[in-house]
């Protein structure tokens, strides 16, 4: 009898966890950027937008190969001067972890950073979002855009 009791008090926890399970292990934190954000290609245009504090510009320049794969610089003019600024490298297009760049405080409203972004092995073709942090602090509240580029592996061609 007490067998019967605890195999069915199991059964019932395990139905509770697969039913409830889902509801536990979603995010509640509403701090994230917005989903359905406009894109901005680095690669295309600088991207621009008006705060209360001012006008962000951020520009993403290709600079080569120099056989580490392809280099670029990334310069963000902001009206705000962010202690401990950070380009935050995501893939877009697929997980490949997170790559912090800090920002150099180039004089003024003016920040740059030369980084090589990691390139995929099964795709040629990678898609990075690029996430201003100031520390550990997403931005998102004053970035209403998604900033991308694509970059490509050369060498495997």
């Amino acid at each position: 009898m007490l067998r019967a009791i605890v195999v069915l008090g199991f059964i019932l926890v395990l139905i509770s966890a697969v039913v409830f399970g889902g509801r536990w292990l979603q995010p509640t934190d509403k701090t994230l950027p917005a989903v359905d954000q406009p894109v901005c290609d680095l690669l295309a245009a600088p991207c621009e937008w008006q705060t209360d504090a001012g006008q962000w510009r951020v520009a993403l320049q290709r600079l080569g190969d120099a056989g580490q794969g392809e280099e670029y610089q990334l310069t963000v003019l902001t009206p705000a001067a962010p202690k401990r600024f950070l380009a935050v490298l995501r893939g877009e297009s697929m997980y490949m972890g997170e790559y912090p760049v800090p920002m150099r405080h180039d004089g003024g409203d003016s920040y740059s950073a030369h980084f090589t972004a990691p390139f995929c092995t099964t795709d040629g073709e990678m898609i990075w979002r690029i996430d201003l942090q100031e520390g550990q602090e997403l931005l998102s509240d004053v970035v209403p855009i998604k900033l991308v580029f694509q970059a490509s592996d050369h060498s495997a061609s």
